[in-house]
């Protein structure tokens, strides 16, 4: 099988497309046939310099079907169509998938809605629920053009939002607004927008701020936030905020990570993950692709990560 790894860390160029054999499931894995590979900017990130033995593999959200179980797996069989988050070689024709980390692709869904939906929606379900949202409050959404950014755009209007404020990087700044505007968002401010503190270009201070981007945007996105608000922190950026800058205005940031909601709350997760599909079955939640490539096209895929530039995911068809 063909599988995709790094030698050494640095931009899309060092990806190397191998041979390798196919992999043979162990105890509570899945081997499945990979049809679609969720590209994710954590996964960019590693690669530029994650600290990780080389030669490392890729992981990701993926989604085929099941060809063989390992022992001790109970609730799925070969034939079945499955999407999760691999962590071992996911950018590959066949990954090895524990069936912990596996839920059901429905009759109708493509896995590529699949790998769009499930992982980016999850992560913008709960970050949304971090919040404690009450109805018709307000919402800003960084990095909203993104896999999970232009979701909890979204399901903030679907479950109940006021007024949402999708906020982008500059690059392809026209295009990622007209995009988030046909996705219901009120205003489309960018982060220099943000920079300048000025509310009133967006409709006056927000109620909650769901962050994806960390980083120098963390001061300017609390700055956002109205008296009492709240600032949910769900990305690998990093960053730092003033305590000062909280204690003015009675705001408060809390952390999500889904990871922790899959070990101490999977009851919650496959709440979650149920709703999800029902509004994509309704109609009302739309997850969008930006690109599908080829597996020996993952540099470009990358590439578009790195550049900011795609509107919603970005994904791999291996076959």
């Amino acid at each position: 099988m063909r599988r995709v790894r790094y030698h050494q860390n640095g931009g899309p160029e060092v990806l190397r497309l191998e041979e390798t054999d196919v992999p043979q499931p162990g105890p509570g894995e899945l081997l499945v046939r990979t049809e679609a590979v969720g590209v994710t900017l954590p996964v960019v990130r590693k690669v530029r310099g994650g600290g990780l033995p080389l030669p490392a593999s890729l992981g990701g959200e993926v989604a085929g079907e099941v060809v063989a179980a390992g022992p001790d797996v109970t609730g799925f069989a070969p034939g079945d169509r499955v999407t999760g988050l691999c962590f071992g070689d996911g950018y590959a024709d066949y990954a090895l998938l524990h069936a912990a980390m596996a839920s059901p692709v429905p009759g109708g869904a493509t896995a590529t809605d699949a790998v769009a939906l499930v992982r980016c929606g999850l992560v913008a379900r709960g970050a949304y629920a971090a919040a404690r949202p009450a109805p018709g409050e307000s919402v800003l959404v960084t990095g909203a053009a993104s896999g999970a950014g232009h979701l909890a755009v979204q399901l903030a209007k679907v479950l109940g939002g006021g007024r949402v404020v999708a906020a982008v990087s500059p690059a392809a700044a026209e295009a990622k607004a007209a995009f988030l505007r046909e996705l219901g968002a009120d205003h489309v401010v960018t982060y220099d927008d943000l920079a300048r503190e000025d509310s009133g270009r967006w409709g006056g201070d927000v109620d909650i701020v769901l962050d994806a981007v960390g980083g120098e945007l963390l001061s300017p996105a609390v700055a956002a936030l109205a008296p009492g608000g709240r600032l949910v922190a769900y990305s690998s950026g990093g960053g730092t905020i003033e305590a000062y800058d909280l204690l003015v205005g009675a705001k408060s940031v809390v952390g999500f990570q889904m990871a922790l909601i899959a070990r101490h709350r999977p009851e919650l997760m496959e709440q979650w993950r149920l709703e999800l599909w029902e509004l994509f079955a309704a109609g009302r939640l739309r997850p969008c692709v930006h690109a599908e490539l080829p597996l020996d096209d993952a540099a470009k895929a990358h590439e578009l990560i790195e550049a900011r530039v795609n509107l919603g995911k970005v994904v791999l068809r291996p076959a």
